[in-house]
């Protein structure tokens, strides 16, 4: 998706910064009509798909919207609404019959202000079940205890929601299926597929750099799709001198590339970058001081579509929010743009509590090798500097690496763009015809077991 790190022509940005969004469709088709080069006509003929999914993120009238935040926060007034509406704290647009609000707009309150916590009139047992539950383990870690190894057994499984199988109806045709499966990549080993629910599959090479199960079936045949897997995960915990740390000794260019659109070094992110590194030169010293500034001033906030963002690395730091995968990218960038190897891993975020959807970074020095790097995880617990010191350069084993670089594509590759275009972790569905959108389908993510084999 490099064409998207092309701007829009002057005339289509504006009317979208001013929320004119059929307005700004129909200067995209005028255009189209056009004599344009192969670059410039993907990116309007993807600006068409990209403005109608942006609208479709924002779904809550105004009047829904304050009625949410009444019955999610204690004593929520009309006049606290409308100033946070004011000082753009809640994430909105206007539209041609009024103001509509993105669909998590308000968790994001909560974690941009986190003194609204106190007025939350529930909490979720299971979050802070899993994070006390992380909590007890990096305690021991910080204590002294030797990292373990994991045997972890997980499932995954993928179905059509009722709106899809109502827009498809009963009519025959094919589904194609792709669910993440864990690879074998630095901490994590031994992958082994159990049981699959579907379909004849094809399991992907074991050197893919995202690795999935492929299934394709007639409908309406079969419209549920499962993986169940096992894998070993290590804890990774360093000690690094950083006087030790050389010069790199091998060429690792695919590693400090650029890599349209996320991966760029913009003029902003330049500026940004010698501000944060100043005179030092030290290669381990600058991607702390990377993580340090990311994990300080850039607060976590759930995020609309991936595939809805110019420059993810650049809204990151331009906005100074952004979730795990918008964070990994600034670190990567960063770290590129001054000579330090960095790379990506995703998947999953496996405590068994409550597994999810995470992205987290490695960065390579000499002689230690690739070091770790999660700076959701340490801005999180910007207020506890032990466990956001702990997220550079050691990783906790409540993970399923699925994917190792945000730019591979599964296999076979699907004949259209998936809805997460950088990720593997909760897989994707597609019929003949298009991609099912998210509101289309259903994912349940599942960590059955998850006991330890060895001490390090």
């Amino acid at each position: 998706m490099e064409f998207l790190a092309l701007p829009l022509p002057e005339t289509i940005a504006a009317l979208e910064t001013q929320y004119q969004w059929d307005e700004a469709l129909r200067s995209i088709r005028f255009w189209l009509q056009k004599e344009l080069d192969r670059t410039l006509r993907r990116r309007l003929e993807y600006e068409i798909y990209r403005v109608t999914r942006l609208q479709k993120s924002y779904v809550y009238e105004e009047k829904t919207a304050f009625t949410m935040l009444a019955e999610a926060i204690t004593d929520f007034s009309k006049e606290e609404f409308e100033k946070l509406i004011r000082e753009k704290v809640l994430d909105h647009i206007h539209k041609e019959d009024g103001r509509y609000f993105e669909k998590r707009f308000v968790p994001n309150l909560f974690f941009a202000f986190p003194a609204y916590l106190s007025r939350k009139r529930t909490m979720d047992e299971n979050r802070e079940k899993a994070k006390r539950h992380l909590e007890s383990r990096l305690d021991a870690l910080l204590k002294g205890e030797k990292p373990r190894r994991y045997r972890v057994v997980g499932r995954i499984r993928k179905w059509l929601s009722a709106s899809a199988l109502e827009t498809l109806g009963t009519r025959p045709g094919a589904l194609h299926c792709w669910l993440p499966f864990p690879m074998e990549d630095l901490q994590q080993s031994h992958p082994m597929l159990l049981s699959v629910s579907g379909p004849e599959y094809t399991l992907s090479h074991r050197f893919s750099e995202t690795r999935t199960v492929y299934m394709a079936t007639e409908r309406p045949k079969t419209t549920d799709f499962s993986v169940q897997f096992s894998y070993e995960i290590s804890e990774i915990v360093n000690e690094v001198d950083p006087s030790a740390v050389a010069r790199l000794r091998a060429p690792m260019d695919t590693y400090l590339r650029e890599e349209p659109p996320h991966i760029m070094y913009t003029p902003y992110l330049k500026i940004l970058s010698r501000e944060i590194i100043g005179t030092e030169m030290n290669p381990y010293k600058k991607a702390k001081k990377i993580y340090d500034w990311i994990t300080k001033n850039v607060f976590y906030s759930f995020m609309r579509e991936y595939r809805t963002y110019e420059n993810l690395s650049l809204y990151g730091a331009l906005n100074r929010k952004g979730d795990c995968g918008v964070q990994a990218l600034l670190f990567i960038t960063l770290c590129r743009m001054n000579g330090i190897p960095a790379r990506w891993q995703s998947g999953w975020y496996a405590n068994p509590i409550e597994p999810g959807n995470h992205d987290w970074a490695f960065f390579y020095v000499d002689p230690y090798g690739w070091l770790p790097v999660d700076c959701s995880f340490g801005g999180a617990r910007r207020e506890n500097e032990p466990y956001r010191n702990f997220y550079f350069a050691n990783l906790d084993a409540f993970r399923m690496v699925a994917c190792k670089n945000h730019t591979a594509l599964p296999e076979p590759q699907p004949k259209y763009l998936r809805n997460d275009p950088f990720d593997n972790q909760t897989g994707e569905i597609q019929t003949d015809e298009r991609a099912l959108e998210p509101e289309e389908v259903e994912s349940k993510l599942e960590i059955l077991s998850f006991e330890p084999i060895v001490d390090l």
